[in-house]
Protein backbone atom coordinates (compact mmCIF):
# COMPACT_ATOMS: atom_id res chain seq x y z
CA UNK A 1 0.00 0.00 0.00
CA UNK A 2 1.22 3.51 -0.77
CA UNK A 3 1.97 5.75 2.21
CA UNK A 4 0.21 9.13 2.23
CA UNK A 5 2.61 12.09 1.99
CA UNK A 6 0.41 14.10 4.35
CA UNK A 7 -0.13 13.20 8.00
CA UNK A 8 -3.59 12.08 9.05
CA UNK A 9 -4.52 13.16 12.57
CA UNK A 10 -4.48 10.40 15.19
CA UNK A 11 -7.57 9.39 17.11
CA UNK A 12 -7.26 10.30 20.79
CA UNK A 13 -9.59 8.90 23.45
CA UNK A 14 -9.34 9.24 27.21
CA UNK A 15 -11.30 7.48 29.91
CA UNK A 16 -10.91 7.53 33.68
CA UNK A 17 -11.78 4.28 35.41
CA UNK A 18 -12.13 3.55 39.15
CA UNK A 19 -9.36 0.93 39.22
CA UNK A 20 -5.76 0.91 40.33
CA UNK A 21 -3.40 1.03 37.36
CA UNK A 22 -2.63 -2.71 37.39
CA UNK A 23 -6.35 -3.54 37.46
CA UNK A 24 -7.12 -1.22 34.53
CA UNK A 25 -4.23 -2.66 32.51
CA UNK A 26 -5.32 -6.24 33.22
CA UNK A 27 -8.95 -5.50 32.31
CA UNK A 28 -7.92 -3.93 29.01
CA UNK A 29 -5.53 -6.74 28.04
CA UNK A 30 -5.90 -10.12 29.78
CA UNK A 31 -9.66 -9.67 30.27
CA UNK A 32 -10.41 -8.05 26.89
CA UNK A 33 -12.81 -10.86 25.98
CA UNK A 34 -15.04 -9.96 28.95
CA UNK A 35 -15.95 -6.50 27.67
CA UNK A 36 -15.05 -6.13 23.98
CA UNK A 37 -18.26 -5.90 21.85
CA UNK A 38 -17.41 -8.95 19.73
CA UNK A 39 -20.76 -9.18 17.95
CA UNK A 40 -20.27 -5.77 16.33
CA UNK A 41 -16.50 -5.16 16.46
CA UNK A 42 -14.76 -8.31 15.23
CA UNK A 43 -14.03 -10.13 12.00
CA UNK A 44 -16.34 -13.07 12.74
CA UNK A 45 -19.24 -11.28 14.44
CA UNK A 46 -21.54 -13.58 16.36
CA UNK A 47 -19.30 -16.63 15.64
CA UNK A 48 -16.55 -15.19 17.87
CA UNK A 49 -16.32 -16.80 21.30
CA UNK A 50 -13.40 -14.87 22.75
CA UNK A 51 -10.27 -12.78 22.42
CA UNK A 52 -6.74 -13.78 23.41
CA UNK A 53 -4.20 -11.05 24.20
CA UNK A 54 -0.70 -12.55 24.17
CA UNK A 55 1.14 -10.48 26.76
CA UNK A 56 4.64 -9.95 25.34
CA UNK A 57 6.48 -8.23 22.52
CA UNK A 58 5.90 -10.49 19.53
CA UNK A 59 2.56 -11.61 20.95
CA UNK A 60 -0.73 -11.10 19.17
CA UNK A 61 -4.32 -10.12 19.79
CA UNK A 62 -6.43 -12.94 18.37
CA UNK A 63 -10.17 -13.47 18.01
CA UNK A 64 -11.26 -17.07 18.53
CA UNK A 65 -14.29 -18.67 16.91
CA UNK A 66 -16.38 -21.54 18.25
CA UNK A 67 -14.99 -23.91 15.61
CA UNK A 68 -11.40 -23.09 16.62
CA UNK A 69 -10.72 -20.68 13.75
CA UNK A 70 -8.58 -17.73 14.77
CA UNK A 71 -8.03 -14.32 13.20
CA UNK A 72 -5.20 -12.02 14.25
CA UNK A 73 -6.20 -8.43 14.98
CA UNK A 74 -2.81 -7.08 16.01
CA UNK A 75 0.83 -7.74 16.82
CA UNK A 76 2.27 -6.55 20.14
CA UNK A 77 5.21 -4.25 19.39
CA UNK A 78 5.71 -2.75 22.88
CA UNK A 79 4.77 -4.24 26.24
CA UNK A 80 5.34 -2.16 29.39
CA UNK A 81 2.82 -3.29 32.04
CA UNK A 82 1.06 -1.66 33.71
CA UNK A 83 1.85 1.67 32.01
CA UNK A 84 1.46 1.00 28.28
CA UNK A 85 1.27 -1.31 25.33
CA UNK A 86 1.55 -0.68 21.58
CA UNK A 87 0.02 -2.76 18.81
CA UNK A 88 0.42 -2.93 15.05
CA UNK A 89 -3.34 -2.99 14.45
CA UNK A 90 -4.64 -4.85 11.36
CA UNK A 91 -7.99 -6.58 12.08
CA UNK A 92 -8.72 -7.75 8.55
CA UNK A 93 -8.82 -11.13 6.83
CA UNK A 94 -6.24 -9.87 4.32
CA UNK A 95 -4.38 -6.96 5.94
CA UNK A 96 -2.53 -4.70 3.52
CA UNK A 97 -1.06 -2.40 6.17
CA UNK A 98 -1.25 -1.74 9.90
CA UNK A 99 -2.04 1.31 11.96
CA UNK A 100 -0.53 1.83 15.41
CA UNK A 101 -2.62 1.56 18.56
CA UNK A 102 -0.97 2.80 21.76
CA UNK A 103 -2.77 2.63 25.10
CA UNK A 104 -1.25 4.33 28.15
CA UNK A 105 -2.34 3.95 31.78
CA UNK A 106 -1.64 6.57 34.45
CA UNK A 107 -2.73 6.29 38.05
CA UNK A 108 -4.54 9.37 39.34
CA UNK A 109 -6.26 10.22 42.62
CA UNK A 110 -9.62 8.88 41.38
CA UNK A 111 -8.37 5.71 39.69
CA UNK A 112 -6.56 5.36 36.38
CA UNK A 113 -6.56 7.52 33.28
CA UNK A 114 -6.57 5.37 30.15
CA UNK A 115 -5.31 7.19 27.05
CA UNK A 116 -5.77 5.58 23.66
CA UNK A 117 -3.98 6.90 20.59
CA UNK A 118 -4.69 5.31 17.22
CA UNK A 119 -2.30 6.65 14.57
CA UNK A 120 -0.33 5.92 11.39
CA UNK A 121 -3.36 6.04 9.09
CA UNK A 122 -0.95 7.23 6.38
CA UNK A 123 0.20 3.62 5.96
CA UNK A 124 -3.03 2.94 4.04
CA UNK A 125 -2.64 5.92 1.68
CA UNK A 126 -4.44 9.25 1.93
CA UNK A 127 -7.88 8.18 0.73
CA UNK A 128 -8.18 4.78 2.45
CA UNK A 129 -6.44 6.05 5.60
CA UNK A 130 -8.89 8.94 5.88
CA UNK A 131 -11.90 6.66 5.45
CA UNK A 132 -10.58 4.18 8.01
CA UNK A 133 -9.86 6.94 10.53
CA UNK A 134 -13.38 8.36 10.07
CA UNK A 135 -14.89 4.98 10.92
CA UNK A 136 -12.62 4.19 13.83
CA UNK A 137 -13.14 7.51 15.61
CA UNK A 138 -16.76 6.80 16.66
CA UNK A 139 -15.98 3.07 16.75
CA UNK A 140 -13.57 3.52 19.65
CA UNK A 141 -16.34 5.24 21.63
CA UNK A 142 -18.52 2.15 21.11
CA UNK A 143 -15.66 -0.17 22.15
CA UNK A 144 -14.61 1.86 25.19
CA UNK A 145 -18.14 2.12 26.63
CA UNK A 146 -18.24 -1.52 27.81
CA UNK A 147 -14.63 -1.23 29.02
CA UNK A 148 -15.54 1.66 31.33
CA UNK A 149 -18.69 -0.19 32.38
CA UNK A 150 -16.70 -3.31 33.26
CA UNK A 151 -14.20 -1.17 35.20
CA UNK A 152 -16.98 0.20 37.40
CA UNK A 153 -18.02 -3.31 38.44
CA UNK A 154 -14.52 -4.84 38.63
CA UNK A 155 -12.48 -5.10 41.82
CA UNK A 156 -10.21 -3.60 43.00
CA UNK A 157 -12.07 -0.30 43.16
CA UNK A 158 -10.05 2.79 43.92
CA UNK A 159 -11.50 6.25 44.33
CA UNK A 160 -14.67 7.68 42.84
CA UNK A 161 -13.77 8.29 39.18
CA UNK A 162 -16.71 7.38 36.98
CA UNK A 163 -16.83 7.11 33.19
Amino acid sequence: MRVSPLPIAPILKERCVPLVIAGAFELFTARMGEWWPLATHSIGGTDVTGVRFEACVGGRVVEVHGDGTEHVWADVIAWDPPERFVLAWHPNLTPEAASILEVRFREVADGTDVNLEHRAWEEFGAQVGGVLRAGYDPGWDVVLAPFTGAAVTSPPLHGACLP
